[in-house]
């Protein structure tokens, strides 16, 4: 497992007070506690993982209880507030095995990434006769999967129609809809936070799908849907068409208000590309000293440069220097070469099975380029030997990212980038005329990640946190779902948001009092 390395001076600034400042603008702590225009007495949330609680890539006990609409529920708990129930998993560990799903990421003690052990207990057992919850959040879900009936039902897991964690909660698994299981609890307020999924699916998935049969994993490029209203015909990482999404939302906000739930607060989506998944590994984390990089440049670089400038497409690499350098990417937007690339390499005198091996793997590789994204997940395989998949040795000749092309679902480029820019943006700016339509509270969540991203961070109470991945603060092991304490920052969003449109008084959560990533 690849070792992420911490410094000492960055592990402790977790911990550094470095000023006494706020960045919340309504503490309302030292005001007498009221609802105002609003009533608390049913708090439903409806939304996904970040809704959920879901955190190092799991969904789990201590995770659940430090969700975010817990947060906000005990604060409305001092202003008329009713029992806020969730769907608690059975163990701190997160696994479903009965359908595949691992346990959380843990640190280990040489502060590498590993799945904790243990055998999860949770079962798809539907524990609906405990509730019903309050907290509606279903890991996985896109906002299309909400309003689908049979999304809780077991019979449609095999074909993705269904979604393991709405299984154990739904009230009539074979027919009901995530919404319309919320609207029958008739919240007198709600929380909306949907959408994110329609996108970050593509942008974590590289903007690939995949597809596994047996133990054969082939992928293929996803698609930008928009214009395509029929979401029964997308794959599972499309992004979904920006009239869908605004649309599928606006008809959960009218099935709420038709059962009398016209009080709420909604949130728009993040930039999905500023979470730390996308921004721990540079584009340029090949480091080389000069014998490495003449070495490099001599045996690969210049013969592929001659090559591909032979095929008229000489930019797509560079020679590398000593230094940090870009890791070789797989593009799929670019002209397969793969065949030509042979012809010529064979014409130059390479062996005809090297001449083919080096056309098929650089057919469509290139150097990542200033602003592309290497995910977090390629931290797995860089530098590993591309022949043996084991770490690289003094003799290995083809090494991922440096000397072979590292596959299309560990990057993004540029166009992928502005796909997902162009998609988020489209569905934020149908979320907030919505949420002004509907005169519901509204979190700009899309600004705040973007104070987090600011070299400043968001201070609480004297404490700096940032998306650096773990040493922020914010983040968790997954690099996409935050902390306890990041959970408590967004609460705090939702709060004073709730606070301006409805005029109570809820007080903040304090940020500092939840957890953070857990050290060995």
């Amino acid at each position: 497992m690849k070792k992420i390395v911490f410094s000492t001076i960055a592990v402790a600034a977790l911990l550094c007070t470095v000023s006494c400042n706020t960045d919340f603008d309504t503490d309302v702590s030292n005001i007498a506690v009221t609802s105002g225009q609003a009533d608390f007495s049913k708090y439903v949330a409806i939304g996904n993982s970040l809704t959920s609680g879901y955190r190092d890539g799991a969904l789990y006990i201590d995770g659940q209880t430090e969700s975010f609409p817990s947060m906000i529920a005990q604060q409305m708990a001092l202003a008329g507030g009713g029992v806020f129930k969730q769907p608690l998993m059975a163990d701190n560990l997160g696994g479903i095995p009965s359908v595949g799903i691992s346990n959380k990421r843990v640190l280990t003690s040489t502060l590498g990434l590993a799945v904790a052990s243990g055998t999860g207990t949770t079962t798809l057992a539907n524990i609906y006769s405990s509730g019903p919850y309050n907290n509606m959040g279903v890991p996985g879900a896109k906002s299309y999967h909400l309003v689908a009936p049979g999304y809780g039902n077991p019979a449609n897991l095999a074909v993705g129609r269904a979604n393991p964690y709405f299984v154990r909660f739904a009230k009539n698994p074979a027919t009901s809809s995530v919404i319309a299981d919320a609207m029958d609890q008739k919240p007198t307020f709600f929380s909306l936070w949907i959408g994110n999924n329609d996108v970050l699916s593509y942008a974590t998935n590289g903007g690939m799908n995949s597809q596994t049969v047996g133990n054969v994993t082939t992928y293929t490029p996803a698609v930008d849907q928009t214009g395509n209203m029929d979401p029964t015909t997308y794959m599972a990482n499309d992004i979904s068409d920006p009239t869908l999404v605004g649309g599928v939302i606006k008809s959960m906000l009218d099935g709420l208000k038709s059962v009398g739930s016209t009080k709420g607060v909604i949130a728009n989506i993040p930039d999905v590309t500023k979470i730390p998944y996308f921004n721990r590994v540079p584009y340029n984390t090949i480091a080389l000293d000069a014998a490495k990089a003449q070495a490099l440049n001599a045996g690969l670089y210049q013969p592929m440069i001659g090559a591909l400038t032979y095929l008229g497409a000489p930019d797509r690499f560079s020679l590398v220097k000593a230094g940090n350098n870009p890791v070789i990417v797989v593009d799929n937007s670019l002209p397969n070469l793969s065949a030509q690339l042979t012809a010529v390499l064979s014409a130059s005198g390479y062996p005809a099975a090297q001449a083919a091996f080096l056309g098929k793997a650089f057919g469509q590789a290139r150097q990542a380029k200033k602003g592309e994204l290497i995910l977090l997940t390629a931290s797995t395989v860089l530098g590993l030997d591309a022949l043996t998949g084991q770490p690289a040795t003094a003799t290995s000749q083809f090494i991922n990212g440096a000397s072979f092309p590292l596959a299309d679902q560990y990057s993004l480029t540029s166009t992928e980038v502005g796909k997902i820019a162009k998609a988020v943006a489209a569905y934020n700016k149908s979320i907030q005329s919505l949420a002004s339509a509907y005169g519901l509270a509204f979190v700009d969540a899309n600004t705040k990640m973007g104070e987090l991203n600011a070299t400043g961070g968001i201070q609480f109470d004297g404490v700096k946190y940032t998306s650096t991945f773990v040493t922020g603060g914010s983040f968790s092991l997954d690099g996409v779902h935050p902390t306890g304490r990041g959970y408590a920052i967004l609460a705090n969003e939702f709060i004073e948001a709730i606070n301006d449109k409805y005029k109570s008084t809820l007080p903040l959560v304090n940020v500092n009092s939840y957890s953070g990533v857990t050290f060995p």
